[in-house]
């Protein structure tokens, strides 16, 4: 077994923690300042922590834009990222110089939302509108404050490409989502070629 302490450096060519915890899903974030003036990014450290009511979240190293807004407006959306739009979705992540519009950058369109004030990804299929829960500056176990940043938010609302809908069911391979690997430069989709299916022992 290869073994080593993060406190200490992995000692290989790239650090294998995001590796290992993969693939992962993109949190495609929009969001707005107190001025009106749209952000969009995505986050490789996302994820889904509550069924009812619905909560995802998504971990900032320093506090960028996205959690600024979201802290100032307590509203954001995320926006899936499907394989068609990988690449559009990676030009949001440049820095970009104040005042730049990232949906722009990405030649995307903006979409109003239903209920949040922040705008949508009209090319995504999936978006979910959200309302700030926490914002949770990370600590180390012994206590140290970190400049990371976990944003929780309730999902308020829902909008779903129905063409997704195959009777009433979301077809999750259908959608080809994009998901962060290891390395600098890996992503994974998926398909339904890959899927298996396991019952519970409680429902069986």
């Amino acid at each position: 077994m290869y073994f080593y302490q993060p406190t200490q450096g992995h000692g290989l060519p790239h650090d294998p923690l995001n590796a290992i915890i993969g693939p992962r899903p993109i949190g495609w974030i929009s969001s707005l300042n107190g001025n009106g003036q749209q952000n969009l990014a995505p986050y490789s450290f996302f994820n889904c922590f509550n069924y009812r009511p619905p909560i995802i979240g998504f971990a900032s190293s320093g506090w960028k834009d996205s959690v600024r807004n979201i802290c100032e407006t307590k509203e954001f959306v995320w926006n899936l990222t499907t394989r068609t739009l990988a690449e559009r979705m990676n030009e949001t992540s440049a820095s970009l110089e104040p005042g730049e519009d990232e949906f722009a950058f990405g030649g995307l369109t903006p979409l109003a939302s239903r209920i949040v004030q922040a705008p949508r990804v009209a090319e995504s299929p999936v978006h979910f509108e959200c309302r700030l829960s926490q914002c949770i500056q990370l600590t180390s176990a012994g206590g140290e404050a970190l400049n990371s940043w976990l944003v929780l938010g309730e999902v308020v609302a829902v909008h779903i490409d129905e063409s997704l809908l195959e009777n009433g069911i979301y077809q999750t391979a259908k959608a080809q989502p994009v998901l962060r690997a290891g390395g600098p430069t890996a992503y994974y989709t998926i398909s339904e070629a890959q899927r298996f299916d396991l019952r519970r022992p409680d429902d069986r």
